[in-house]
């Protein structure tokens, strides 16, 4: 029974003992150790075969055996020292709890005595303060009261003293007096409801009326409106009263100003009246040296009297203008018929030259009034268009006078054209360009300048108009008009006169000079389009702002392209025609008697000379228009190809040596186009990409086309499909003109456009499509070594 006992309290023990991971985690943490018997999943068979790992080492099981007894005694005492040591530890909790209290609770009443006495400070604080705000108040107050106070004794012994003053026109006290009278005033504003202050505000609103009244009644009596002559010079009494006059009412001052400078410029009005003599335009010198003595009478005089913010002497100028634009233009209007070009320039030059110096002499800050109009180019003249812009509305004299000049200007270059003729190329530059368009554009400058000093608005666009009416006529009369005249027909040359042609015979229908002249009609053009571009962009600069969308010189600029690509195009076809008589003698050959593969034809020949007679000369006076020599080298090839093919078509029969001759001839005619754009020069370039792909590409097509001819047709299939192989374009009418080359009759033909309709749509492929014949590789014997002959030529001639 103790037994079982015993184990149930083991059991039990254990039981309590067992610890959750995270408790034996913090102990481990707290407490770490290395000894076996601290671990959490202690076994107790793995520890004493640990201890006794082999039956040897149980001959010291005694030792062992007492090492643990001493072991388990020490933790009995540890762990009886410890509970011993727990049994006082509620009792001292007990009584260190209870005296943590006393402490709180006297804490706590002392932090009472503390705030009582905070609170009684306060309000010994508050009590101080109210004291001291109601003396600062008072003081405060007794100030504000004491300086009023003072204000009113000044405002009311002022006001006094500028009514007395004004009577006596003691302007230069009255000026110092007012001012500071005015600046009491405004600290009353706020008392205008008490009658003495409101009484003493409308006195000094009545002493200011009497002397802006009595200061312009002294201004007429000294300089009256109407009178022989001024009765006398400044005063000092007149500029203490401007001085005053600067602090009255604005309008006060704005009225002086107005009045003197009437008075001042009454003199003029009557000299220049609109039937005096030295009213018109040819003597508008004496209205500008006129004010110019005036304003050094002006300062010599009146100079020191107005204030120097005033500027008198640049608002005297400024009204002078106003009034001199005025009474020109009703002049110019009354005598619009009088009005001839060099007049009007005459008059526009000395105005602007009159603007110019007074641009130099003032600033121009009286011109912020909205009076003078508003000129965006010229801002670096404030005074530009004050005065000449009276002669905007004549300006339609010089914009005709200008449509005239060009008229005649044109005239001049068409005669001069046909009594000179066309200037010689000058192959180092690159080409001549026609003298002329350097002398129009050169005349459209200075009128474009000319005109801007004049005008940036409506003028300007009438300008333009003009230029775009004579770009248009140059391009016509002068690059179009002289432009050579191709002939319909291109003359017959039969086999034998082909074969007779000697080397260096020109067949050409232009002559040297004509094609200089295309070329320097092609340069001219281009020359003015790049022209024209710059002008377009140097009239909106020139031009109003709101002007701008109204300049367009695209229509003219597409005019001269015209001119362009009529010239390359007379050059194509004059090439081109030069060689069709070599084409129709290469389709009225006998191509099925050819016997044996030779050199090359004769045909090609001549076209191969043609080539080297006309492009170089081309290429020379093109040089400086590298681009367009590109665009008559792609005509030539787009034009000269498609045409040497249909004349292909017309070779029919050929026998398989003919064809191996067109073979030949179709490889040199594509090896000299290929070198075209260089040909003859001693700088050899590479051709233009371009270019090149459309040489490659045509001329391929036509050695497919004879490659296909050359092979032989039988079997049916396998001459179609190689057919549809080497031709990317194929269809059943190139087919058939194929097969009319080989010379087929039409019973045979039907077959075999049957069979390429019916293969057209899916093309050979697999063993069929692998097997189909090859031209480098033909299946006959005989055909083979007739194309492995060949290609030696081709190798040979290379």
């Amino acid at each position: 029974m103790m037994e079982e006992e015993e184990l149930e309290f083991v059991e039990e023990l254990e039981a309590v003992l067992q610890l959750t991971p995270d408790v034996q985690l913090a102990i481990e943490q707290v407490f770490p150790s290395q000894d076996p018997l601290d671990r959490a999943d202690f076994n107790a068979v793995e520890y004493i075969n640990t201890l006794f790992p082999t039956e040897q080492s149980l001959a010291n099981i005694d030792e062992v055996v007492n090492k643990i007894r001493l072991k388990i005694r020490r933790l009995d005492d540890n762990i009886r020292t410890v509970v011993r040591g727990q049994t006082n530890v509620g009792q001292d909790g007990r009584q260190a709890l209870e005296e943590a209290q006393k402490a709180i609770q006297q804490l706590f009443g002392k932090i009472k005595d503390i705030k009582d006495k905070a609170e009684k400070s306060e309000q010994m604080v508050k009590e101080i303060t109210r004291d001291i705000k109601q003396l600062d108040h008072a003081k405060r107050h007794l100030t504000t009261s004491i300086t009023t106070l003072n204000h009113l004794h000044m405002l009311a012994g002022g006001v006094d003293s500028l009514e007395a003053m004004t009577r006596r026109r003691q302007y230069g006290e009255v000026a110092n007096l007012l001012q500071g009278v005015m600046n009491v005033l405004e600290h009353f504003h706020k008392y205008m409801g008490i009658p003495q202050i409101r009484q003493l505000s409308e006195r000094v609103k009545a002493a200011q009326t009497e002397l802006g009244q009595q200061i312009l009644a002294d201004f007429e009596e000294a300089f009256p409106s109407q009178g022989t002559k001024r009765p006398g010079g400044p005063s000092n009494v007149l500029r203490d009263a401007c001085l005053v006059a600067n602090i009255l009412d604005p309008r006060i001052k704005q009225e002086i100003i107005k009045k003197f400078i009437k008075q001042h410029l009454s003199e003029y009005l009557v000299l220049f009246q609109e039937n005096q003599d030295v009213a018109w335009l040819d003597k508008i010198d004496r209205r500008y040296a006129w004010i110019k003595r005036q304003l050094v009478d002006y300062e010599e005089k009146y100079g020191r009297m107005f204030p120097r913010e005033w500027y008198m002497t640049e608002r005297i100028a400024v009204e002078f203008c106003h009034v001199t634009r005025t009474e020109l233009a009703k002049i110019m209007r009354t005598r619009a018929k009088e009005i001839e070009v060099k007049l009007l320039l005459f008059a526009i030059q000395r105005t602007t030259n009159f603007e110019g110096f007074l641009a130099k002499r003032f600033s121009g800050c009286t011109l912020t009034d909205g009076t003078l109009p508003k000129k965006p180019k010229a801002p670096d003249n404030p005074f530009h268009g004050i005065v000449s812009k009276c002669f905007e509305p004549h300006l339609y004299v010089y914009i005709e006078s200008q449509d005239k000049n060009l008229g005649e200007l044109i005239d001049r270059f068409v005669a001069d054209f046909k009594a000179q003729g066309p200037p010689k190329p000058n192959t180092e530059e690159g080409g001549a360009v026609l003298p002329s368009c350097a002398d129009l554009f050169v005349y459209y400058k200075k009128c474009m300048v000319q005109c801007s000093q004049l005008s940036t608005g409506e003028p300007m666009i009438a300008l333009t108009t003009i230029f775009q009416k004579y770009l248009r006529e140059y391009a016509w009369k002068i690059l179009s008009g002289n432009l050579p005249k191709t002939t319909s027909s291109s003359g017959g040359l039969t086999i034998s006169s082909l074969l007779k042609e000697k080397e260096g015979s020109e067949v050409a229908k232009f002559t040297l000079e004509e094609l200089c002249l295309i070329c320097g009609i092609l340069s001219t053009a281009e020359y003015c389009l790049a022209t024209t571009q710059q002008l377009e962009e140097k009239l909106k600069e020139k031009v109003d702002v709101s002007l701008i969308e109204r300049i367009n010189l695209t229509g003219e600029m597409d005019t001269f392209s015209t001119v362009i690509s009529s010239s390359i195009q007379l050059l194509v076809q004059d090439l081109d025609a030069a060689c069709d008589p070599a084409l129709t003698a290469m389709s009225k050959m006998q191509w099925q008697n050819v016997e044996h593969v030779g050199d090359q034809s004769p045909y090609v020949t001549s076209v191969i000379l043609h080539i080297k007679q006309n492009v170089p000369i081309i290429r020379d006076n093109l040089a400086s228009t590298r681009k367009y020599f590109t665009q008559f080298c792609i005509k030539f090839a787009n034009s000269f190809i498609p045409k040497f093919i249909t004349h292909l078509f017309k070779c029919k029969p050929i026998s398989m040596v003919g064809a191996e001759q067109l073979l030949l001839d179709t490889h040199s005619l594509k090896m000299v186009l290929l070198d075209l754009p260089s040909i003859g020069s001693q700088v050899v370039r590479k051709a233009p990409a371009s270019y090149t792909k459309i040489v490659v590409k045509g001329m391929t097509r036509a050695e497919m086309i004879l490659k296909v001819v050359m092979a032989p047709h039988e079997p049916l299939v396998v001459f179609v499909d190689n057919y549809i192989k080497l031709l990317t374009d194929c269809n059943t009418e190139t087919f058939q003109k194929i097969l009319d080359m080989k010379g087929l009759k039409r019973s045979e033909q039907s077959s075999m456009l049957e069979l390429l309709r019916q293969r057209l749509p899916t093309p050979p492929s697999g063993p069929e499509g692998s097997s189909s014949l090859s031209l480098l590789a033909p299946t006959p014997e005989q055909e083979s070594s007739r194309i492995r002959k060949l290609e030696k030529l081709i190798k040979k001639r290379l």
